[in-house]
């Protein structure tokens, strides 16, 4: 076991998403194959995300809090960035569900930050 402190999880994290969405938006710009060189990003992109998901594990951070956040703030940019690169509509009831996502992803932050102190404060 080494003495040095453990890098953030959040620079890697915050990539994945990027990666991940990117991804998604590359496989509607594909619109099938009929645009296959849009595939290549589709492919590099998941590729990417997934294994920036794994450092970001590697670096502490529980998986259910890793793959919540990055699989939300995903759903959420992905619905906004359709709307203004693809003229996708979002209706009441999805701009609430996104609006839930959002709070449910703050909640599992929160939750975890809780813990982790109340983690801390019992072993101290």
């Amino acid at each position: 076991m080494t003495d040095r402190p453990r890098r953030s999880p959040w620079p890697p994290l915050l990539i994945a998403i990027a990666l991940e969405v990117t991804a998604t938006l590359s496989l509607r710009a594909a619109e099938g194959f009929t645009h296959p060189l849009w595939l290549i990003v589709v492919v590099a992109g998941y590729t990417g995300s997934l294994w920036l998901l794994s450092v970001v594990l590697d670096r502490g951070m529980p998986v259910g809090v890793a793959y919540g956040i990055w699989s939300a703030i995903g759903v959420v940019l992905t619905a906004v960035l359709g709307t203004v690169l693809f003229g996708e509509t979002l209706g009441t009831v999805q701009i609430i569900g996104v609006g839930a996502i959002v709070i449910g992803v703050l909640l599992v932050e929160l939750g975890s930050h809780a813990r982790s102190t109340a983690t801390t404060e019992v072993v101290s």
